[in-house]
């Protein structure tokens, strides 16, 4: 998202209006809504980094025991690589696409060199 263009829920106070802006700011429901859904993310998040530490311990003791690299694991791995980015870049106001289950699709986990 380029600075030209902010974030949908991102509100702006025309110089027109009379008020506060900082208290026209504390009434807007779209900027409290997106506080309810970062503050979801934030434990998806954590979950998401869970379960990648499970996975790459998995991953770990395959190539310990068989010495190759389990492509459905590398997969897994990646999946959730993908969805922790895409919880970062809500949370950082990067992107207005709300992560899965909360709007996104679960990503795929496929990765161009595969």
């Amino acid at each position: 998202m380029g600075n030209d263009n902010p974030p949908a829920d991102h509100a702006f106070i025309d110089d027109d209006k009379s008020g506060n802006a900082v208290e026209e700011n504390l009434k807007s429901r779209t900027t409290w809504l997106r506080g309810l859904f970062m503050l979801i993310s934030c434990v998806l998040a954590s979950v998401a980094v869970f379960a990648g530490s499970v996975i790459v311990v998995l991953g770990f003791f395959w190539v310990l025991f068989t010495g190759e690299v389990n492509r459905q694991v590398r997969q897994a791995g990646q999946s959730v690589a993908t969805y922790i980015y895409d919880i970062a870049c809500y949370l950082t106001f990067n992107t207005d696409e709300k992560p899965f289950p909360l709007g996104g699709q679960w990503p795929s986990g496929r990765n161009e060199e595969a």
